[in-house]
């Protein structure tokens, strides 16, 4: 087998290869190190930060579900300051790939603090502005379903950051494409979608919801269908990079994502179900290139038209 070209290039930033594990679904990365080799992975998107520490939503915020699952965690998380001093620089001593900071926010003045505070630290690398999280009552999801909203954070992190900034959007939309394009003309320099889809389950003995909070984030593979149409649509109308995620468990997931238009593609509830997943699919992907006789996987991005 001829030796294969797994390397992209995101926003000027150098991966050897496009699996990224997605936020919410690796910790910060640290609590995975001695499970497997870090260093294999192109980036890692770090747990999900706001200001403040949070403890999250009531339990039980976990329930299983036909192809996928659905989680009402509530950005738990240590908070900024514990991100940039600790988690990111502690991270940054082990791993040589990128390093994405995740940052929610309940304002836009929120997620600007946030942001300049993970701009300033030297182990982040790109900042993934999470407008789209179904899970958190305080404007998550509204900032994430209206143009107007997901520009005006987009362009307040603009102005207080130097690097990278992608902005990951909501599935909970009629028109994924207009949102987009407004946080391209705000000045994000790519797309992450999709986050989860709004789920919910009912205990039909107890005759009440599973989830603590009623509804929370759908994902697994059932959502890979939609995820890669909304992928395929926004990378054929911006002209900033995506990264596709939703529902991708294997290599021929990641072959699909980037021929729809991702440049790097992030693996999220397969990572709950094997911890090694994304591993896995980095080793898998030489032999599937091998077979449908791709030498380099930057040739494949966007070629289904």
């Amino acid at each position: 087998m001829v030796a294969k070209d797994l390397s992209v290039s995101l926003c000027g930033l150098p991966l050897k290869n496009p699996v990224v594990p997605a936020s919410g679904t690796f910790g910060f990365g640290l609590e995975l190190a001695d499970t497997m080799d870090l260093n294999v992975l192109g980036g890692i998107s770090l747990k999900g930060t706001t200001r403040e520490a949070r403890f999250g939503n009531p339990t039980p915020r976990i329930a299983e579900c036909t192809a996928g699952m659905i989680n009402s965690v509530g950005l738990q998380n240590p908070g900024i300051e514990a991100l940039v001093t600790d988690k990111a620089p502690a991270l940054r001593r082990i791993y040589d790939g990128v390093i994405i900071a995740n940052i929610s926010g309940y304002s836009v003045e929120e997620y600007a603090f946030n942001c300049a505070r993970a701009d300033a630290c030297p182990a982040i690398d790109l900042l993934e502005v999470n407008v789209s999280c179904p899970n958190v009552h305080g404007g998550g999801m509204a900032f994430g379903t209206d143009p107007q909203s997901a520009a005006a954070v987009t362009q307040a992190v603009r102005a207080v950051t130097r690097k990278p900034v992608f902005i990951k959007l909501s599935p909970n939309v009629t028109d994924i494409v207009s949102i987009a394009r407004a946080c391209e003309d705000a000045g994000a320099d790519g797309i992450t979608l999709i986050n989860t889809l709004l789920g919910m389950r009912i205990d039909i003995r107890k005759r009440k919801p599973i989830i603590a909070n009623k509804m929370g984030g759908f994902s697994g593979p059932a959502v890979f269908p939609l995820a890669l149409r909304m992928v395929y649509q926004v990378a054929h109308a911006c002209a900033i990079p995506v990264m596709g995620c939703g529902g991708v468990a294997r290599a021929e997931d990641v072959i699909e994502m980037m021929m729809a238009g991702a440049t790097a593609v992030q693996v999220g509830a397969e990572n709950l179900r094997n911890p090694l997943a994304c591993p896995e699919i980095v080793q898998a992907l030489p032999a599937l290139m091998d077979q449908l006789g791709i030498n380099s996987l930057q040739e494949i991005i966007g070629i289904v038209q």
